[in-house]
């Protein structure tokens, strides 16, 4: 048996042992990174630790700590009220306004996780004060995010399209940005539907006020229902901008200026903030770094190194060259819409499109596949599946929800995953690709 192949066994072990020994799957990944390292690749230490996410640490412990900070000083119950206010109460609109918000960021050119990380946290705590699913508003952000990815002047467009000039192959940047924006666009809506969208659909009315952000409603209140007389009533405290509060609202402004403006790092940044933050006011600071996703940082730094083993012991090129070597191009090409979309719900997206684009040229330059349509579909492919909780964006979702059940949370966002995996590829390249090759 090839060593490529052990490492895949072991790969899926570790998601069945996790799955019904309830341990958790990153402390089993980084066993399975030391076992496959160490004895099937012949790793040392440092060939492991290699591909242990350092960036993405510090971008789940910096984020989670500065929001950490926000709910204890009442910054998130203050941008809560600001929402419903602007949206006039109607809650149904409140998803739509988060995936816009992601999607205008990446769109000028803000990293997809960078864009998550700045309106993730803002997102889950107003669908736990309003009993919104929060699988529901994190997907809304994640897809947001992506369907604003491919722009002319985002990171993933500009990647995209200089491979696709690179490799001489023919392009339409304008094609890329309108059908990664209509495919992440059809997603939401259908997530929005299925996921009770619809019933917060109702009567404008105010925001509800009272309680701790993800706090239970009133008794009989449906999700989405907000209650005018709370909001008359509402504790004072709650509302007002108090100078710990102010300087939060500050500190999450300089977060995006630095990110976007500066292009400084959104961990690293974050937590200079919430330090800074914390020496000003401890007294509401002091619990913050205990309400850091502690579990969700292990779990994610743990798949993901392993997934770094496997990237060092040419596991994931071994997967892409058997796809590459059929000579049937429609089936390959679908394959490689598959393995696109698989290996990026763990690893990163543009290392995948980096990798994947130049395996396709050689049944592309053949003239019976469509270039357009194909690299459109790998795109898409590629990128959509970050809902998944081992990308960096589905990991952002995941650490920012407040008060949920995060292994059943961590549950629903791998089922979801999985879903799309599995039916986004088929679909983009029945769309895509097979017109283009009649």
């Amino acid at each position: 048996m090839s060593a490529e192949l052990i490492s895949i066994l072991v790969l899926v072990a570790v998601f069945v042992i996790a799955t019904t020994r309830s341990i958790n799957m990153g402390a089993l990944a980084f066993a399975a990174a030391f076992g496959v390292g160490e004895l099937v690749a012949g790793l040392d230490a440092d060939g492991i630790f290699a591909g242990f996410p350092g960036d993405l640490f510090v971008v789940l412990v910096g984020v989670t700590y500065l929001f950490a900070i926000a709910r204890a000083n009442g910054t998130t119950d203050w941008l809560v009220h600001a929402a419903i206010r602007l949206v006039r109460g109607r809650i149904a609109l409140i998803p739509w306004v988060m995936f816009a918000a992601t999607g205008a960021l990446t769109a000028i050119g803000a990293v997809s996780p960078a864009a998550v990380a700045i309106v993730a946290p803002i997102a889950l705590s107003f669908a736990a004060r309003y009993g919104i699913s929060p699988l529901l508003m994190g997907a809304m952000v994640v897809h947001g995010a992506q369907g604003g990815g491919f722009s002319p002047i985002s990171i993933y467009g500009s990647i995209v399209n200089g491979i696709v000039e690179r490799e001489k192959l023919p392009g339409s940047e304008l094609t890329l940005f309108l059908v990664s924006l209509a495919a992440n666009l059809v997603i939401a809506g259908i997530v929005f539907v299925l996921l009770g969208g619809l019933k917060l659909t109702g009567a404008p009315s105010g925001g509800q006020s009272g309680g701790q952000s993800g706090g239970a409603a009133r008794p009989g209140k449906k999700p989405g229902e907000t209650d005018r007389a709370a909001d008359r009533t509402a504790d004072p405290e709650r509302v007002r901008l108090t100078p710990a509060r102010t300087a939060t609202l500050a500190a999450l402004v300089a977060l995006v200026v630095a990110v976007l403006g500066f292009d400084l790092d959104a961990g690293l940044s974050a937590i200079t903030l919430a330090v800074l933050l914390s020496a000003c006011w401890p007294e509401t600071s002091r619990q913050a770094v205990g309400a850091i996703a502690w579990p969700t940082v292990l779990l994610i730094c743990g798949v993901l190194t392993y997934v770094g083993v496997l990237e060092e012991m040419g596991t994931i090129d071994y997967a892409g060259n058997a796809v590459g070597d059929i000579g049937v191009p429609l089936l390959a090409a679908v394959l490689l819409c598959y393995i696109g979309a698989v290996i990026s719900a763990f690893a990163s997206s543009v290392g995948i499109m980096g990798a994947l684009i130049p395996l396709a040229v050689p049944f592309l330059a053949q003239g019976e596949i469509g270039a357009v349509g194909m690299v459109a579909a790998l795109a898409v492919s590629a990128t959509v599946v970050d809902v998944s909780p081992f990308s960096t964006n589905g990991a952002l979702v995941l650490a920012a929800a407040p008060d949920v059940d995060r292994e059943r949370f961590f549950r629903q966002l791998m089922v979801y995953g999985g879903i799309v995996v599995a039916v986004v590829p088929a679909a983009v390249w029945l769309v895509l690709v097979v017109p283009g090759s009649i």
